[in-house]
Parts: structure tokens; sequence; C-alpha cells
């Protein structure tokens, strides 16, 4: 009898076949998303070939636009096993993100409103380049979470007192 394997299968794949390798959380709940702007990355060899295997956190990462240039500052993309000490990348190191020079000026024009931040929302995969939502955020206040978990609560409980009717 052949022994199955259970790989990990760390993606998940949406109909429009992008892979969304990982999401952000704790963004969500520490912010209210306004608005998402997708940015390409620029990565090293072994750096999509973590990516791909899933081994990469965004959950305390943040953007930043320094001389006219959007930099993903704080995501961890763990050093691919197979590749060798001299070939690794340095996990934490910030990566340039790739999107129009219009782009960043409508970031940087968001961001200098009052309590707003860019933060990245989900990394993705797209015909095999690495993408990252970035979302112009502003910060929840204690009340607002508390309301948002209320809100949530009761709508649970409406689907399920739903679910028990039918």
């Amino acid at each position: 009898m052949a022994k199955k394997s259970k790989k990990k299968q760390p993606a998940t794949v949406q109909s429009n076949g992008h892979k969304v390798v990982t999401t952000n959380r704790k963004a969500f709940h520490d912010y209210f998303i306004e608005d998402e702007v997708e940015a390409g990355i620029e990565l090293v060899g072994s750096e999509i070939k973590s990516i791909r295997q899933g081994k990469v956190n965004i959950r305390d990462a943040y953007a930043r636009i320094e001389n006219g240039e959007l930099w993903l500052v704080g995501g961890h993309i763990s050093p691919y096993e197979q590749a060798g000490a001299y070939f690794n990348h340095e996990p934490d190191r910030p990566r340039k993100l790739l999107v129009h020079k219009r782009q960043i000026d409508q970031l940087r024009k968001n961001q200098e409103a009052e309590g707003y931040t860019l933060v990245p929302v989900r990394l993705k995969l797209v015909r095999g380049k690495a993408k990252v939502d970035i979302g112009i955020a502003k910060g929840k206040k204690k009340y607002d979470k508390r309301q948002v978990m209320a809100e949530r609560d009761a709508r649970r409980q409406m689907e399920r007192a739903l679910k028990s009717r039918v």
C-alpha cells in the first residue's frame, strides 16, 4: 500500500486564475480599507520560489513612498531551502513595488490626508508573477473594532436563525 503524502497547498485559486498566496487579515481588523492598488514586486530568483511555496508573511508590513518610488517594508519572505547560502536572499529586506508614476502620485496624495496609511492587503500570483494589493487605509479606533465585531455577531445569529427555520 502506497503512502499518500500530504502536500500543503498554501495558495487558494480564485475563479479568475489568480492564486492568493497570503492575506493580511490584521489589516482588515485594524484599518478601514478604502481603495486598493495592484503592484508588482521586484524580486530575486529565490524569493519567487519561496512565495510559490507560500513561505511569506505580510502581517507587519507597510508601504512607503521614498524618492518617488513605492517600497514594501517589513514583509518577510523565508529563505528558499534548496538554494545555497550564496544564492539565497535576505528575508526582511525592503522590496521595490512596481506601479505607474501617476499611481504613486495618487497614493502620495491619499497618504498625506490625516490618518491614512498604505498597507499590503494580499499577495497573489498572477500568470506566474507576484503581485501585492496595497490598500489605502484609515486606522480604526477601539470603538470601531467593537462595532464591527457586534455587527458580525448579529449577522451570524441571523444566519443561524434563518438556517434553523428552513
